[in-house]
């Protein structure tokens, strides 16, 4: 009795197998977009979930970061990971989610809530988020929030070059093509731009190469797994926490981040819930985006929202003078994301 209470209680999808063969609700997500289409309505409504959080969560970042000028972005990054693993405990303990597809495979009681072994085969995956989280936080502090998020454009060429390597994975002509674009784009909106904070620039391509690498990861090990995005995560959270902690104490971010004026500012607290809430939701849809649809789709996803990121960016933070040339590398960024996006739609 308890199995079934625990299985209906699990209302959001988890994995690209979730909601098959549970009645007529999950067949209809499951259907094609449109008619020939490559995207089902699960895989549209993940992508766009994906975008929503991603866009409000940069904001908090960047008002943390930016704002408030906190010193430590590897607390946040810790304040995070906490949160989201406290928030998985529980649900998991009060039988409201899964972490495997097959659940209850491991009793309730188990340590881990997952046998140690998959816990051990996650770890790659563990080791690139980690990589991916660090780089990612950094990346948004020393450049503006326009020119952050036209450079994070370029990841979908990192993306497509892991997933040849990793998964053999060839794509058309046309995806090709509006890869092609949106990297030129986000070379013309740089051109001028370029010089005024180098080591800002390096990091966000690092970051680019983290998250290439992530994606490809979960793509590679997340569906051989067995675990669902909520067993993703809480392994993610498991192994990259302590050596998170590891990190911030040896750097001095701990006492730092006590020390800091803001710390007890209603203001900058509600800046932090918000920012750790959004990342859990955040992490959530990457691992439902990247399962249902592909990793080079994630990408993109990353890429359509940026419209709304460098709109809302420029008019909170500025950071960016108007210039021709950007707006024209920023139109061709989309236009490519545009052209990819119906490419998926109409399974070109």
């Amino acid at each position: 009795m308890a199995k079934g209470g625990g299985e209906r209680g699990q209302l959001l999808p988890v994995s690209a197998d979730d909601g098959k063969g549970n009645g007529g609700g999950g067949a209809g997500d499951d259907a094609a977009l449109f008619k020939g289409s490559a995207m089902t309505r699960r895989g549209a409504i993940a992508a766009l979930s994906y975008m929503a959080c991603s866009v409000l969560l940069v904001m908090f970042n960047k008002a943390a970061l930016s704002s408030f000028n906190f010193p430590c972005a590897n607390v946040i990054t810790l304040l995070q990971m906490v949160c989201s693993t406290c928030l998985l405990y529980v649900l998991r303990r009060l039988k409201i989610i899964s972490f495997t597809n097959s659940d209850p495979s491991v009793p309730s009681d188990s340590l881990f809530f997952v046998p140690f072994r998959i816990l051990l085969r996650t770890t790659p995956l563990s080791l690139a988020y980690l990589l991916y989280m660090l780089a990612s936080m950094e990346s948004v502090r020393g450049v503006n929030v326009p020119m952050y998020t036209t450079l994070r454009r370029t990841t979908v060429v990192f993306t497509m070059t892991m997933e040849y390597f990793l998964a053999k994975q060839k794509h058309t002509p046309p995806i090709i093509g509006s890869v092609a674009l949106i990297v030129f784009g986000a070379f013309v909106a740089g051109a001028r731009d370029l010089s005024f904070d180098a080591r800002g620039y390096a990091i966000v391509f690092v970051a680019n190469i983290t998250t290439a690498v992530y994606l490809a990861t979960i793509n590679r090990i997340g569906k051989s797994s067995g675990l669902n995005s909520f067993g993703l995560m809480w392994c993610n959270g498991l192994v990259c926490g302590p050596c998170v902690l590891f990190l911030t104490y040896i750097q001095g971010d701990l006492r730092r981040a006590i020390e800091f004026p803001y710390l007890y500012s209603p203001g900058f607290q509600a800046v932090l819930l918000f920012s750790c809430t959004l990342a859990f939701l955040l992490n959530y849809t990457i691992f439902w985006n990247t399962i249902l649809n592909s990793a080079l789709t994630q990408s993109m996803c990353g890429n359509l929202k940026d419209f709304f990121t460098v709109g809302i960016g420029w008019v909170l933070f500025g950071g960016l003078p108007f210039d021709l040339l950007n707006v024209i590398g920023q139109g061709l960024g989309f236009l490519g994301s545009g052209l990819y996006a119906y490419c998926k739609i109409k399974g070109k």
